[in-house]
């Protein structure tokens, strides 16, 4: 099965490294994934626990519960499972952004992306398609860039929805 799906992540891989006008899509990649980047998380958790009242300051509780729950999984999961990112794996991909890592499955912006998304909608349901559209094009920006696969945006994506739906659970 493994093999299955990383022989069909890899023939994805090639087949994206052939759309046309590169620079374009490459260069909106690289602003979803620099939006995805960690630090704006608490950032905006820290100003709805400000100025939005019970609603945001539950929504940085269940942020910081859901991060708790989310990054130590994700560490365990990159680091037990080993897979290597495609841009060091497959001959002709190369990164569009150095990876702080080595290794892809999951994806942590995926992951983290994801959390933000499920909270954001728990909270205030009306942003639901809005924030999930962005989640999986951070996720998506990430195979652009030549950093992970898709397999490892699904995985990422999975494990932050999850970890946001215990962090709730877990303060509810």
């Amino acid at each position: 099965m493994w093999h299955f799906l990383d022989s069909h992540d890899r023939a994805l891989m090639m087949r994206l490294q052939t759309l046309p006008n590169p620079h374009y899509w490459q260069r909106s990649a690289r602003l979803f994934s620099l939006s995805g980047d960690g630090a704006g998380y608490l950032v905006f958790a820290l100003l709805m626990a400000s100025f939005d009242g019970v609603s945001g300051r539950q929504f940085l509780w269940s942020g910081l519960a859901s991060f708790a729950i989310e990054l130590p999984l994700y560490w365990l999961l990159k680091n037990g499972l080993k897979r290597n990112r495609p841009c060091h794996a497959v001959l002709g991909i190369a990164a569009i952004v150095q990876p702080h890592d080595k290794f892809s499955l999951p994806s942590g912006h995926s992951a983290a992306a994801f959390v933000f998304a499920t909270l954001l909608t728990w909270y205030w349901p009306p942003l639901a398609p809005i924030v999930y559209l962005w989640a999986g094009l951070v996720g998506c920006s990430r195979v652009i860039l030549g950093v992970h696969y898709l397999g490892d945006v699904v995985a990422g994506a999975a494990l932050g929805y999850w970890a946001a739906k215990l962090g709730i659970y877990w303060l509810n």
